[in-house]
């Protein structure tokens, strides 16, 4: 038989059976199609967590009041108590730093912000004039907080897109005095609206001088200390600088905790990336599944086709040629499958997709060609047992059958 002819008979064989056709296309379909969903999820989780915290600056190095052991960051230990508090002093001296391009000091806290009759609660940050391109942030309106002296408490405020609208809705805020906490202070800036991030609503977020936000909280202490390196080169030296300045000021005691974001960046991706290999390793045992499925529904086939098979031989046609006319309906059922697997997983994706717009949930190109070959491997690997008991068939007993 020609390749022609084979791949005519596994295909007139395949729809003589239409229903039994069906369910092995729709099982190993919906096992490819789990594969690309779940990876998509996985990988869109992956990708997510990376960008946040990207968009948190670039080159980073975050100083933590505490040690948090040696054993690198970990996110329940990243609020400690501290033998030694994290000062304003602390961060003016990390500047001196040859590798160090910006400092920003953080306190944080939650307040109320009010004028004209209207309030309502914040998220206070307490920084300096560096917090601004630090976070890579941008002012939809007036200036910065005033590059001074860090001690200096001066009654000033940014605020977030979101408190302009609530508060002074379609009048001007710049200029105009309001009250934070107990405190009154001349907006001078607002922000450019840019959305949720890592738990922060920067539209709903007011940004005063860190003093003043000490003054706020009836606190010495430092939330954290953003150092921004001068190069991605230099993130290493700017941590090793960061960490010998402020052991040194804090009497040769190291009670701080010194990460980078590159660190954080890795753990989480090799976290969320080992999560995605496991859903997709998941989703794949309903490939075996399927598999099994198709090799049951082949040795059927073999069954109810004795006395064509029979007469094949019969009619000269070889053990091998009977071979892989089943091993070829094997694959057109498992190809079938991986396509229309393929085309609902996608489809998932894009649904995932329009239902979360921030959430980028799609599959990477490993995940949907592992799980194509994996449908295509699966099929062909379960067929051969169904393919070699067709061959093996004796003619004469074949057509006595019939």
């Amino acid at each position: 038989m020609r390749l022609a002819d084979t791949l005519r008979f596994a295909r007139d064989a395949a729809a003589g059976t239409p229903l039994r056709t069906a369910l092995s296309v729709l099982a190993m379909a919906i096992g490819v199609a789990a594969v690309v969903v779940l990876t998509a999820l996985g990988d869109g989780a992956r990708r997510y967590v990376v960008g946040q915290f990207s968009s948190l600056g670039t080159n980073l190095v975050i100083v933590l009041p505490g040690r948090t052991g040696t054993g690198g960051f970990n996110p329940a230990t990243a609020i400690t108590a501290t033998p030694r508090d994290l000062t304003i002093d602390d961060a003016a001296a990390l500047r001196r730093a040859p590798a160090v391009r910006r400092v920003a000091p953080l306190n944080a806290g939650t307040s109320e912000i009010s004028y004209g009759g209207r309030l309502r609660e914040v998220m206070v940050v307490g920084s300096t004039a560096e917090f601004v391109p630090i976070r890579n942030f941008e002012l939809a309106q007036g200036e910065a907080l005033p590059d001074d002296d860090w001690n200096r408490a001066a009654p000033v405020a940014l605020i977030g897109a979101k408190i302009r609208d609530e508060l002074f809705g379609s009048r001007p805020a710049l200029g105009q005095l309001a009250r934070v906490g107990d405190r009154r202070v001349r907006i001078v800036g607002v922000l450019k609206s840019t959305g949720q991030g890592l738990g922060m609503n920067t539209d709903e977020l007011v940004v005063v001088p860190v003093a003043l936000a000490q003054a706020l909280f009836n606190s010495n202490t430092l939330f954290r200390v953003l150092v921004e390196a001068k190069s991605r080169d230099a993130i290493p030296q700017a941590r090793d600088q960061a960490l010998a300045i402020l052991k040194q000021r804090h009497r040769g005691e190291e009670d701080v905790t010194v990460i980078t974001q590159d660190a954080v960046l890795a753990t989480f991706d090799k976290l969320l990336g080992a999560l995605t290999l496991a859903v997709a390793g998941i989703a794949a045992i309903s490939l075996a599944v399927a598999g099994i499925l198709v090799m049951n529904v082949m040795l059927v086939a073999v069954t109810q086709r004795t006395a064509e098979i029979g007469l094949l031989k019969a009619l000269g046609a070889s053990g091998r040629t009977i071979r892989l006319a089943f091993l070829a309906e094997a694959a057109m059922l498992s190809a079938l499958g991986a396509l229309l697997g393929y085309l609902l997983g996608q489809a998932g994706a894009f649904a995932l997709r329009q239902a979360f717009p921030v959430f980028p949930a799609y599959a990477p190109d490993w995940a949907v060609f592992a799980g194509l070959g994996t449908a295509l491997a699966t099929g062909l690997l379960f067929g051969v047992m169904p393919a070699r008991r067709a061959a093996r068939l004796d003619p004469v007993r074949a057509l006595m059958k019939h």
